[in-house]
């Protein structure tokens, strides 16, 4: 199972992340939670201590590699190999967390963003290993986008999951996803309401979503705040939560088993 989740800053999609991560290794899955939004805070929702979070160093930082990979150091230009090995990335740099492996993606900003360099190829290359040739479940917790997804590697997204809290800013962030997200031919965009503290909220959320079907409710919670004051995991702390979770995992898992032309192009 491979799922995209998206949605406006501070809406919870790192939150999310971290608990469908962590939800499915408890059922003895391996699970890659990649952190792929430069405000990265995913190794710290998997409840990783210092020690662990200072361990998740940036793959686009990771320069020796990369011109290991690549043949060209990051910087520096000239010619370099756009399609590098990178199958044990996910194993030999990620950072076991609670039973997750978590790996930052980091930024590319030398040159641009989105430039066609030695960074940028490599972690295009990483993405594409996880989703398009691996069959372990990877969550990837994205900015409010799609940058680090082109057009062959989003065929292998199961589920493109737009977090929403019932705000209209939010809602307008996940129209932009699923359009973002129809342009690179994904066909299943699901939503997470989040922060619901009422069936007035749950109502304007459901009604501003239109057809995009919501697979989980998440209540406004104490202990989510909690949590996060506490530097600690939510999954750890609200049952309330992990309810919640759970029902968005049943759904992505429903989600996952019907075979769409994309997949069967594989």
């Amino acid at each position: 199972m491979r799922i995209a989740i998206s949605g406006k800053g501070g809406a919870g999609k790192t939150t999310l992340s971290a608990g469908l991560a962590r939800y499915f290794a408890d059922q003895g899955r391996r699970v890659f939670a990649i952190d792929a939004d430069p405000d990265a805070n995913l190794a710290p929702a998997l409840g990783a201590t210092d020690e662990q979070v200072a361990a998740c160093t940036p793959l686009s930082q990771l320069d020796d590699l990369i011109e290991e990979r690549t043949g060209s150091r990051p910087g520096t230009g000239g010619m370099f190999r756009i399609n590098p090995d990178v199958a044990d990335v996910p194993e030999s740099c990620g950072v076991l967390v609670n039973g997750v492996t978590v790996l930052r993606m980091g930024t590319v900003e030398r040159g641009g963003a989105g430039c066609m360099c030695s960074e940028s190829v490599f972690l295009q290359a990483f993405v594409r290993n996880l989703l398009l040739e691996r069959d372990d479940v990877v969550v990837l917790d994205m900015e409010a986008g799609v940058e680090h997804l082109g057009r062959g590697t989003a065929r292998g997204v199961d589920a493109f999951v737009v977090v929403v809290e019932p705000a209209s800013r939010s809602l307008q962030t996940a129209a932009l996803v699923r359009s973002l997200a129809a342009d690179l031919g994904v066909q299943r965009v699901v939503a997470v309401a989040n922060k619901i503290t009422s069936a007035e909220d749950e109502a304007y959320v459901r009604d501003a979503l239109g057809e995009t079907p919501i697979i989980a409710v998440i209540p406004d919670s104490p202990g989510i705040r909690e949590a996060d004051r506490r530097g600690e995991s939510p999954y750890d702390l609200d049952a309330t939560f992990r309810a919640a979770v759970a029902d968005a995992a049943a759904a992505l898992e429903r989600l996952s088993t019907v075979t769409t032309p994309e997949r069967e192009d594989r």
